[in-house]
This record gives structure tokens, C-alpha cells and sequence, in this order.
């Protein structure tokens, strides 16, 4: 007996040394991938700047149309020494995030109900199949007699740009869950906020960042309909200002600010994702 314990203490050792190789070579891959994520990141777009510079060197647009990139960069700094360009951006992000996260929010209940419940399901599901056909822009000039051009407008439209994509997400998971958790679950004896706890909401969660990503790109493209419309302040309206006389640097810039906070805010969610998703098996 006595002669065991240096042996076991040798193996505890050996393992505990294995274990801290295995764990040290996945944080060094963890770092390398992060490395290529950015280097690739950067290439990619040092690339696009490659070709804009290059397609109005050759001509392939017309320079007097389409500006350098230092101009734009220039109208950037003019704009931001006077503090429009701030006042653009936040006024276009916070309608989106009010309108956003109020579609999500909306569509998150909406669609439970709806997937889960057969009659809510009959009764709900017509009139959501219209609604979700009608392009959200279609509703601006709508909006505007009933709200006005105030935010309100914009708003409204924005929680229906996000929440119908959203729902046809939700509701499509939740039928398409493997029935056999649950029945293993009620089997066992799991009550329903047991089952809804440990069983639907893990395998919602993704399904509910997709359609996240996706009513985020929708939400975009109709804030700029709508602020293009009718506003005063937003990125929308700044482009409307600058194509009116004829500038086409703010222009650009404008385009370039929806694209960088669209890509932005849809990181964030890709973050939440991989945090809340990490029991999840992924290819790469």
C-alpha cells in the first residue's frame, strides 16, 4: 500500500502537466486565430481602399463624381471639429437600437406564442404572413400622416422593419425543435418552466441571435429610407442635405458610417452569440 502512494502521486503529476500542455497549446491556437481574425480583417479592407483609389486613377469612375478617400476622411474631420457629424450618427444609432431591440423584444413573445401554441398559431399566422410580405418602407408615408416626421414616425417603422423578420425566425425554430428532448424531459418529470428553462430556450438562443443579425441589416436599410424621407438629423438626412448641393464627399461618408456601425453592432451581437453559445458545437 505504501509503495503505491509515490506512484499515484507521479501519475496525479503527469496528468496535471499534460493537462496545463493541452490547456497553454489551445489558449496559443485561441491567440493565433484571433491574430488571423484581425490581420484578415484589415486586409480585407485595406484591399477595398486598394480598389477605390485604383478605379478612380483609371478611370473606371468618373473622379469628379466620386471622391478620393482623403476627402472623404477630410469632410469626416470637418464635420466632426463642428460636431454634425456626432449628432448624425447618434440620432440614426439610437432609433435604431429603440426600434431594434423593441422588434426583437416584441418578436421574441410574439413568436413563442405563436410556435408553441396551436390556437394563437391559426389564429396569428394569416395575418402575420401578410404583414411580413409588405416591404417596411411601403409604411413610411403612412407613419408620417399619423405621426408626423418626429420620431415616433421612424420608430414605428423600425420596430416592424425588425420585428416581422425576427418572428418568421423564432417561430420557424420553435416548430422545427427535435420533439424528442422533450418528451425525454416530460418522461423524467420536468414541469413546464423546467422543460422551457433547460430545454427550448438553450436550443432558441441561436436562432434567436440569427434573427437578431438578420432584422438588424432590415432595420438599417429602412432607417435610411425613412431619415431620407423625412429628418431633420441622421445620417439619412445628412446625405439628403449633401446630395441637394451637390457634395458628394458627406455623401460617401455617409454610406461609410452606415456600413461601419451596421458591422459594429452586428459584432456585438456575434460576440453575445459566441458567449451564450458556447456548450454549442461549431464548424469552422
Amino acid at each position: 500500500m505504501t509503495d503505491s502512494t509515490p506512484d499515484m502521486e507521479h501519475t496525479t503529476a503527469a496528468d496535471a502537466a499534460r493537462n496545463e500542455a493541452v490547456a497553454a497549446r489551445f489558449r496559443r491556437q485561441r491567440r493565433r486565430e484571433k491574430v488571423e481574425t484581425v490581420g484578415y480583417f484589415i486586409a480585407s479592407f485595406t484591399l477595398l481602399l486598394i480598389i477605390w483609389e485604383l478605379a478612380r486613377a483609371v478611370e473606371l469612375v468618373n473622379s469628379n463624381l466620386f471622391p478620393s478617400v482623403w476627402a472623404v476622411l477630410k469632410s469626416a474631420g470637418k464635420q466632426l471639429a463642428a460636431g454634425t457629424l456626432q449628432e448624425h450618427m447618434y440620432a440614426s444609432f439610437m432609433r435604431v437600437l429603440v426600434g431594434f431591440s423593441s422588434g426583437i423584444f416584441l418578436a421574441v413573445i410574439v413568436g413563442f406564442l405563436i410556435g408553441w401554441f396551436r390556437v394563437v398559431r391559426m389564429l396569428l399566422d394569416p395575418a402575420t404572413n401578410f404583414f411580413r410580405s409588405l416591404p417596411p418602407i411601403a409604411l413610411i408615408p403612412l407613419m408620417i400622416i399619423f405621426f408626423g416626421i418626429g420620431e415616433a414616425s421612424k420608430i414605428t417603422v423600425l420596430v416592424y422593419a425588425s420585428f416581422f423578420p425576427a418572428l418568421v425566425v423564432i417561430y420557424q425554430a420553435l416548430v422545427s425543435l427535435d420533439p424528442l428532448y422533450t418528451r425525454a424531459a416530460k418522461s423524467l418529470g420536468a414541469n413546464n418552466w423546467e422543460l422551457f428553462r433547460k430545454i427550448i430556450l438553450p436550443q432558441l438562443i441561436p436562432h434567436v441571435v440569427t434573427a437578431a443579425r438578420v432584422s438588424l441589416g432590415v432595420c438599417w436599410a429602412t432607417l435610411v429610407a425613412a431619415e431620407l424621407i423625412a429628418a431633420r438629423v441622421g445620417i439619412g438626412a445628412m446625405m439628403v442635405e449633401a446630395q441637394n448641393f451637390f457634395q458628394m464627399p458627406p455623401l460617401v461618408l455617409g454610406i461609410i458610417l452606415i456600413g461601419i456601425i451596421s458591422l459594429t453592432m452586428d459584432g456585438i451581437v456575434r460576440a453575445i452569440e459566441r458567449r451564450v453559445t458556447r456548450w454549442q458545437e461549431k464548424s469552422t
